[in-house]
């Protein structure tokens, strides 16, 4: 639990993510050895932090290029001596902050980003990490390992950028924990169409950088989206696990208290002024399913506005393709279709199963059920997650 705000605080003096690592794990060696005999401190995260600095502090000194080392960090050497508790909590958040901005550093791939992102603030271990996304422990080690040799040969300042560089450094920490949320709620492969606790990890993680980013409206936009997405959770799958559509899944289970969560993080971003960002509208579209009291009571013209809105902020051919089914439910199947068909030559989506799938919906719809038919088997031939799948061919057995 105390790990990313250790690590933060010791990366500041050391200036390499992957020293404050072991920093902070011989910290945590430290309490093993102590606590028994001494007894558990008042404040147990403060001891670690306070041990761990020292220990940065007692490996710069060791140092042959000390003499350079200290110009650089000179301010922080008083932490030779911490006092039990921080002198000021939010020099803690801000080494959070800065900790956030360099796991999620553009330098290094979106892979790269998200390993070393989980192991830092989502505390997860490398096979934990593996399993998550379906890869072998030796590919991820090898994530972390190489992500924090380039965070250090890059020179990568531990801060928090401003001015111009703020946004699209910003734009990269949402990025990487939308992603991690993503791969949770409907998985690219394997036997589990959910993924449970990296949803829990990407939410807390937008719940944290929305208190130490409070002016920032498209951190409350994030937190807002994931909050009415998790709301649903329990609703999006059957007893057996396998997956429950929108329009079949049973609205009391939805959790009314992460809906209102929602509510209130969507309207912080509103408060700040400006357009709307692209996770902001987002959000909206969340919130117009989240306050509808069935599929078909749901606000689908407003919802195709704001995927309007969203395509002229953030244009994407998956973004087109969600204001189709909007549009569907709004003006009827017929000018879905029209928009479907014109993604058809979309070479980011000639893998992407989800456009036969929506295809085949438009045409049953229609009254066309062999066609349909053809685009839901093609479409459960694209995917690699097993229960996609079945759903997938399930429905193409119905249009029969």
């Amino acid at each position: 639990m105390e790990s990313p705000r250790i690590i933060a605080g010791v990366a500041r003096i050391v200036r390499d993510i992957g020293i404050a690592e072991e920093l902070a794990q011989d910290a945590l060696v430290a309490a093993l050895e102590q606590w028994p005999r001494e007894g558990v401190p008042d404040n147990p995260g403060a001891w670690l932090t306070a041990t761990a600095r020292r220990r940065a502090v007692d490996l710069i000194r060791r140092r042959e290029n000390y003499a350079r080392k200290l110009a650089e960090i000179g301010r922080d050497l008083s932490y030779a001596a911490p006092p039990e508790e921080p002198a000021d909590p939010e020099d803690i958040d801000d080494d959070l902050l800065r900790l956030v901005f360099t796991a999620c550093h553009p330098v290094l791939s979106p892979e790269a980003r998200t390993a070393l992102t989980l192991r830092l603030l989502g505390g997860l271990t490398t096979p934990e990490i593996a399993r998550a996304f379906l890869v072998p422990e030796a590919t991820v080690a090898q994530r972390i390992v190489r992500a924090k040799r380039t965070l250090a040969t890059k020179n990568v300042a531990f801060e928090v950028p401003y001015g111009p560089d703020r946004e699209a450094r910003l734009g990269s920490v949402l990025d990487v924990i939308y992603l991690i949320y993503n791969e949770g709620y409907a998985a690219t492969a394997g036997d589990d169409w959910l993924r449970p606790g990296l949803c829990e990890d990407a939410l807390r993680l937008a719940r944290v950088l929305s208190g130490l980013m409070p002016k920032e409206p498209e951190v409350h936009g994030l937190t807002a989206l994931l909050e009415f997405q998790t709301s649903r959770a329990a609703a999006r799958t059957g007893p057996s696990g396998a997956p429950v559509l929108l329009r079949d899944q049973n609205r009391s289970r939805w959790n009314r208290l992460l809906v209102a969560r929602g509510i209130t993080a969507l309207g912080r971003a509103d408060a700040t002024g400006g357009a709307p960002g692209p996770y902001a509208l987002q959000a909206a579209i969340a919130a117009c399913h989240a306050i509808a009291g069935s599929y078909e009571e749901t606000d689908w013209p407003r919802i195709a506005t704001l995927y309007g809105l969203l395509a002229a902020r953030a244009p994407s051919p998956v973004v087109e393709l969600n204001r189709a089914v909007a549009v569907s439910m709004a003006d009827g199947p017929g000018p879905a279709l029209e928009i479907v068909d014109a993604l058809a030559a979309e070479p980011a989506l000639r893998d992407y199963h989800l456009l036969p799938s929506v295809r085949g919906d438009l045409l049953l719809r229609l009254g066309r059920p062999q066609e349909a038919r053809a685009e839901f088997v093609r479409a459960a031939e694209l995917t690699r997650n097993e229960r996609e799948r079945e759903l997938l061919l399930n429905r193409a057995a119905e249009a029969s």
